[in-house]
């Protein structure tokens, strides 16, 4: 059974050291600045940039896509990517 997308959320969190949620939410803008710094996504983190454009930074730095237009990364990440950032994370470790 795959996991769920909160699940898929949560081990992402722990994986790059931020808290588990117990309600299912999407990332914060800290949370998405702390997945760029453990995938290496080619993004400035300080100040935080727009979330759309650490979608598209970490999407680029895991091999999903090679879009860096954060227009194109609006919404919040799909099942699937959840799954590769988590596989990616998993791997690191």
């Amino acid at each position: 059974m795959s996991p769920t997308v909160a699940a898929l959320r949560n081990q992402i969190r722990v994986a790059v050291g931020r808290y588990e949620r117990h309600t299912s939410s999407a990332f914060t803008k800290e949370a998405l600045a702390a997945i760029c710094d453990h995938v290496d996504a080619d993004i400035d983190t300080d100040p935080t940039p727009p979330k759309a454009a650490m979608r598209a930074a970490i999407l680029v730095a895991i091999g999903e896509t090679d879009d860096a237009d954060p227009s194109a990364h609006e919404s919040a990440f799909r099942k699937a990517q959840l799954q590769a950032i988590a596989d990616t994370l998993d791997a690191q470790s």
